[in-house]
C-alpha cells in the first residue's frame, strides 16, 4: 500500500453515524408520542364511559326509589276517594298509608327512630325546647315533636325533640 491509498474500513464516513442515530431517536420519539396520544385518548374514553355509567346508575336508583313510593301514592288517592264516606275508615286508611310510607323509608335504609327516653345527642337530635317533668332524667328526650329517620351513622333527618331538664 502506498501512502496515497486508503485502507478499506468497515466504518461509515464521519457524520453518517450521527445522522442514523438522530433518525433512530426521532423514530423512537414519534413512537412514544403516538403511544402517549393513544393512552390519553383511551383515558378520555374511560372517563366518559365512567361518567355515563354513574349517570345511568343514578337514573336507575331514582327510578327504583320512585317506584317504591307508587303504592303509597295509590293508597293516598284511594283514601281521598273515600274521604266523604265513613270518617273512621278514612282515618284507618290514612294510618295504614302512613305505616306503609314509614316501611318504604325503612326498606330504603332509613327506619323511623324511636328516641323517647334516650339520652339527648346533638348528632341525631335537634332540640326544639326543654321541659321539667317529674320522673324524667335530665338530658334525655322527653317528647319527640318530629321523628327522625335513619340509623345513628346515616341520619336522613334528625328528630326534633324536647329535652328533659332539672327543676329550676
Amino acid at each position: 500500500m502506498s501512502d496515497h491509498e486508503v485502507a478499506p474500513t468497515n466504518e461509515a464516513p464521519e457524520g453518517v453515524d450521527d445522522a442514523a442515530e438522530h433518525v433512530d431517536q426521532a423514530r423512537q420519539v414519534a413512537e412514544l408520542e403516538d403511544a402517549w396520544r393513544r393512552t390519553a385518548a383511551e383515558l378520555d374514553n374511560v372517563r366518559k364511559r365512567c361518567a355515563r355509567d354513574v349517570l345511568r346508575g343514578r337514573e336507575q336508583e331514582r327510578a327504583a326509589v320512585a317506584a317504591s313510593w307508587l303504592p303509597v301514592v295509590d293508597n293516598l288517592e284511594r283514601a281521598l276517594e273515600h274521604a266523604s264516606s265513613d270518617s273512621d275508615s278514612v282515618v284507618e286508611g290514612v294510618r295504614a298509608v302512613l305505616a306503609q310510607a314509614v316501611g318504604v323509608l325503612a326498606d330504603l335504609g332509613y327506619p323511623q327512630r324511636d328516641d323517647a327516653g334516650r339520652a339527648f345527642d346533638p348528632a341525631v337530635h335537634e332540640a326544639v325546647g326543654t321541659v321539667y317533668e317529674e320522673g324524667s332524667v335530665p338530658g334525655t328526650v322527653a317528647h319527640v315533636v318530629r321523628p327522625g329517620y335513619g340509623p345513628d351513622d346515616r341520619i336522613l333527618r334528625p328528630a326534633a325533640v324536647v329535652v328533659a331538664t332539672r327543676a329550676s
